[in-house]
């Protein structure tokens, strides 16, 4: 992919070039390893490598369904954007990284032109054009060609798959941030999936004092338990439990049962209540996951008790700081790669079969 990255005439390989190939998205459950022939290396960019790939929720929505929202594949695309790779080339006018850098991609190329990216909060651009968001080619390919201000050189001691995983980690990092996370705030985390496990390794690694993760799933919470949190709840589906549960989870919070901030990481009617319900007056709700588009919800009640409601989209200036938790230690995220591929056609279907099926895998990860 590059500043374009568009449509399926990437198909192909130029005359005496190395055939890269790459997965394609090709029907509803189906995905072909094909060539991909990448776009000229402008002054500004960098040819990439990939060593390693995560797969996402949303590769898997992809695949299952063909769309996310208003976002349809239409032709074949590229899967993929967690990703980490070695350069291979560089552009004439890129000084700061060398053939050989090890670097994490981040995924998304916004346009610096309009009011969102002149504002810096370029996340928000109309005009991005993100890695495996279609009609954009994604990163689960031998070689990309990307931005070389997008390519974020590793730390001897970080590796590449640590590298992958700072797309996912960068979506917990920007909610704490607009959560306001700090060493005063005690934080709910709803959802013990790969992105509720991620927040909450930002929460801790922002300073929070405790942290206390909802989920229905044991197992998730005992990965939630080993990975730092201070306590955990488990809550049922049903709506008519949210007061019950609310007083559980202010129990494990300990002492006033006060909860600054809630990270709603799954996204539904439920959840949302419960966060809403549990946070202290005063406090703010994060909107992490989105698994429904209409929810009826408590306004009101959150309302007069003056909890703010915020949302997030993606991520914005967060590899540094990842890169920089991983470098130090704040945060680990290796516990998280639970299985590993490598990238012939029988590995890309059954790592995907893999993802999709959740139970004890959090993050699936593809070594090129």
């Amino acid at each position: 992919m590059g500043k374009g990255g568009k449509g399926t005439d990437a198909i192909g390989a130029g005359e005496g070039e190395e055939e890269n190939m790459a997965a394609w998205l090709v029907a509803k459950n189906t995905l072909k390893i094909m060539p991909f022939k990448l776009p000229p290396l402008g002054p500004h960019d960098v040819r990439v490598r990939m060593k390693a790939v995560g797969i996402c929720g949303s590769d898997v929505h992809y695949l299952r369904e063909m769309r996310i929202a208003h976002f349809v594949v239409k032709e074949p695309m590229v899967i993929g954007h967690e990703c980490a790779g070695v350069i291979e080339e560089v552009g004439t006018g890129v000084t700061h990284l060398a053939v050989g850098d090890r670097v994490a991609l981040e995924p998304g190329i916004s346009c610096w032109r309009c009011r969102h990216c002149k504002g810096g909060r370029y996340n928000l651009c109309d005009d991005m054009k993100f890695f495996a968001t279609p009609p954009v080619h994604g990163s689960l390919a031998q070689q990309v060609v990307h931005p070389a201000d997008l390519c974020f050189k590793l730390p001897d001691g970080v590796s590449l798959e640590e590298g992958a995983m700072c797309e996912p980690l960068s979506v917990g990092v920007h909610a704490c941030r607009r959560a306001g996370v700090g060493p005063e705030t005690a934080v709910l985390v709803m959802g013990a999936g790969p992105i509720g496990l991620v927040s909450l390794l930002a929460a801790k690694a922002f300073g929070a004092p405790r942290v206390v993760v909802v989920d229905v799933d044991p197992h998730r919470l005992s990965v939630a338990s080993s990975l730092g949190a201070d306590a955990t709840v488990k809550v049922s589906t049903v709506a008519a439990d949210v007061a019950a549960e609310v007083d559980r989870i202010k129990a494990a919070m300990g002492g006033a049962g006060d909860i600054d901030v809630s990270l709603d990481c799954a996204g539904f009617e439920k959840t949302v209540a419960t966060a809403l319900e549990a946070t202290r007056p005063g406090g703010r709700v994060c909107l992490v996951g989105l698994g429904h588009n209409e929810m009826t919800v408590p306004l009101t009640s959150a309302a007069i008790r003056e909890v703010d409601v915020v949302g997030i989209f993606r991520y914005k200036d967060t590899w540094p700081l990842c890169i920089e938790f991983l470098r130090s230690g704040k945060v680990d995220v290796k516990p998280l790669i639970t299985h590993r591929f490598g990238f012939s056609q029988q590995d890309v279907e059954e790592a995907f079969e893999v993802s999709a099926r959740g139970r004890d895998a959090i993050k699936v990860m593809f070594n090129l």
